[in-house]
């Protein structure tokens, strides 16, 4: 399905304890296929530095449960520099979709010096998109956000299921590449974020492998509980 010439996927999120993740995890690995990318079965790390423009509409759409709305990152893997995207990922009601093109170390480390000139003759959309929000809503690097993630595809359905652990916000600073990047996590020992990605439809033997969990859907957004912490950090 598209809207707007973006391909629409299904994203549904929950919070679950340790208990309902061993026992899904237990049949994910009977029923699906473990994510090529992840290197070891625990998963791998995802660090995300947020975007946020003058007026905190990334933040402030979310919590007012706005059905179309938009958000930024960077975002980079196993704090490895090889690998740079820039994304944009889009809210419609029930369904999501998601922009991405690569930038190289230099592009990054000039977009935190505040420098979005580069952007200008990016031949990719994206990037002149975010050279315009950059100048005209002064959009700008707010907050990082680190998880380990463990994945598990299927074929059927385009299904992706992940298991987002040790949920964390850095304290320090916005450089996913600093030798002083500090972070701190933001949930209870134990508690984590199912996420269920699907294109059309879930097929039934996935659906019956969830549905114990699939009782608590919640509007889980790692960004704006990341903002919450880092800012209950700074200011109490």
């Amino acid at each position: 399905m598209k809207y707007l010439g973006h391909k629409l996927r299904h994203e549904i999120k929950y919070y679950i304890n340790d208990s309902v993740y061993h026992t899904l995890r237990n049949r994910l690995n009977a029923a699906a296929e473990a994510d090529p990318h992840m290197r070891s079965e625990d998963g791998y790390l995802v660090s995300s530095l947020y975007l946020d423009d003058i007026y905190h509409s990334a933040w402030e759409e979310k919590e007012a449960g706005i059905q179309f709305r938009k958000k930024y990152r960077v975002r980079c893997y196993d704090r490895m520099d090889d690998r740079i995207s820039l994304e944009c990922k889009r809210k419609y009601g029930e369904y999501i979709a998601k922009e991405s093109m690569l930038i190289d170390r230099g592009q990054y480390d000039a977009m935190l010096a505040g420098d979005y000139d580069h952007f200008l003759s990016c031949q990719n959309p994206l990037g002149r998109e975010l050279y315009v929000l950059h100048h005209t809503r002064l959009l700008q690097p707010v907050v990082a956000v680190e998880y380990l993630r463990e994945a598990y595809v299927m074929e059927q359905g385009n299904v992706r299921i992940t298991f987002d652990k040790d949920i964390s916000v850095s304290v320090s600073n916005h450089d996913l590449f600093s030798d002083h990047y500090e972070v701190r996590k933001v949930l209870d020992p134990g508690i984590m974020v199912l996420e269920v990605k699907f294109d059309e439809y879930l097929p039934d033997m996935m659906f019956q492998i969830l549905k114990t969990a699939m009782t608590d859907r919640c509007a889980v957004s790692k960004y704006v509980m990341c903002r919450k912490e880092k800012r209950r950090v700074l200011f109490r």
